[in-house]
């Protein structure tokens, strides 16, 4: 922990300079991310200085190799920067960008061609995959086209099932106002019922005049008048005959006392 500790000091202090370090929380995790954050920045230091360092070699190299090239133009040719055309001097520069932008160690045509190869195998690289991306991308437009028309149709579903979830509400609310007003109805009437065969009950009533007496009265002279009906087609030959007035005289008392029995 406190070789840790002093560790992140120093790196601190390298990193601020001159001014001061803030203060922070000192416990195990703190300073463990701190811990690794200054190897990670040493690391990162150590592999930038010697790249630094790679490059230098390398300017030096090209430098030395420029003036080598320089000295055969200048000695065996007889040629000098300042001799050469503006043309020439204006190839001679497009050469050297061309070759920078290629990354090229110089400028000759074996050097040339592969890092042309290189950069057509990569444009041909890219546009394989512009084309599959492409394609995914038509894909994913037919997918979000059905999406979106999927949406709206479940949209509408939902906007018509709310209006008629609405409604039935609405229907629901009103058959239950209907059925409480029923209800009280019915109790209404079954107390005014109960009432009024208490008072019939107290009054003594006649059972036999009662509504349910009446109706089963009419029935039975109902099916009385069906039964009548064939006697009376039996009695039709004997309607024209004359009357006995002895035995209509009976009949008529028979049917007095009937009467009266009834």
């Amino acid at each position: 922990m406190c070789e840790k500790l002093n560790k992140v000091n120093s790196w601190l202090s390298a990193v601020f300079g001159d001014q001061p370090v803030p203060q922070f929380e000192v416990n195990t995790r703190t300073v463990d991310l701190l811990h690794q954050l200054a190897q990670s920045s040493e690391a990162r230091c150590s592999e930038t200085a010697l790249l630094t360092e790679d490059l230098r070699q390398k300017a030096a190299e090209y430098e030395a190799e420029g003036a080598h090239l320089r000295d055969v133009l200048l000695q065996g040719v007889g040629l000098s920067h300042t001799s050469l055309s503006k043309p020439t001097s204006d190839y001679v520069s497009a050469l050297v960008d061309v070759a920078m932008v290629l990354g090229v160690r110089d400028t000759s045509l074996g050097s040339f061609m592969p890092a042309v190869n290189n950069l057509t195998g990569e444009l041909l690289e890219a546009e394989k995959a512009h084309r599959t991306l492409e394609r995914e991308l038509r894909a994913l437009r037919k997918r979000l086209g059905a999406a979106l028309v999927l949406r709206r149709n479940l949209q509408e579903d939902i906007s018509r099932a709310a209006k008629s979830q609405a409604v039935e509400s609405a229907k629901a609310e009103e058959k239950l106002l209907n059925m409480d007003f029923i209800t009280a109805k019915a109790k209404e009437l079954a107390n005014r019922r109960e009432r009024a065969e208490a008072q019939l009950a107290s009054r003594n009533m006649d059972k036999s005049i009662t509504h349910q007496a009446i109706v089963q009265l009419s029935e039975e002279v109902a099916t009385l008048k069906q039964e009548i009906i064939p006697l009376k087609k039996k009695l039709e030959p004997y309607m024209d005959l004359s009357p006995n007035p002895s035995l209509a005289q009976v009949k008529i008392e028979e049917a007095k006392r009937e009467l009266v029995s009834v």
